[in-house]
């Protein structure tokens, strides 16, 4: 399974915490298919969390998402949304401490919109998010490669059309 993982700015405003990030999420047998350093625009925030328009916190977490790089990854493995999120913790970065802290919120997040991190939470969510951010990447053709379930012709060599 693929999911889409964000580091967020001010997490990436410190080198160091995210260098201790990606070792944890190797530690973890999460896998980093892809990745890419985002700068976003405002325009850019507004399409990726736009189910969050209206939302009392959501100017805060454009003005947050756009405040400086940040980093995407693209992870898979085993039910890696479920794995990833519970890397995370709860969403509330002073819950986090509370109730988990030795998850990431709970170690690196601010604040509830500045938490450092953010997980798709769903394999819907996690095509539409991944698409966003890697624009033009087949993530489905990528599964199926990983998962050796390409079409092959009848000598074995990989027939992307199917026939």
């Amino acid at each position: 399974q693929l999911t889409l993982a964000l580091i967020k700015p001010s997490v990436c405003a410190y080198q160091p915490d995210v260098s201790a990030v990606l070792k944890e999420i190797k530690k973890s047998g999460l896998n980093v298919a892809r990745s890419k350093r985002l700068f976003w625009t405002s325009s850019e925030a507004h399409d990726f969390y736009a189910e969050h328009r209206g939302r009392f916190y959501y100017d805060r977490l454009i003005l947050g998402m756009t405040s400086g790089p940040s980093m995407a990854l693209a992870l898979y493995g085993p039910d890696a949304i479920v794995h990833w999120r519970s890397m995370l913790g709860p969403t509330k970065a002073y819950r986090a401490k509370y109730e988990s802290p030795l998850c990431l919120r709970s170690r690196y997040g601010l604040g509830d919109t500045r938490n450092g991190f953010h997980g798709s939470d769903s394999p819907i969510s996690a095509a539409r998010e991944l698409g966003l951010v890697f624009e033009g990447w087949d993530s489905s053709w990528w599964i199926q490669r990983e998962q050796g379930t390409l079409p092959t012709d009848q000598d074995g060599k990989l027939n992307p059309l199917g026939f």
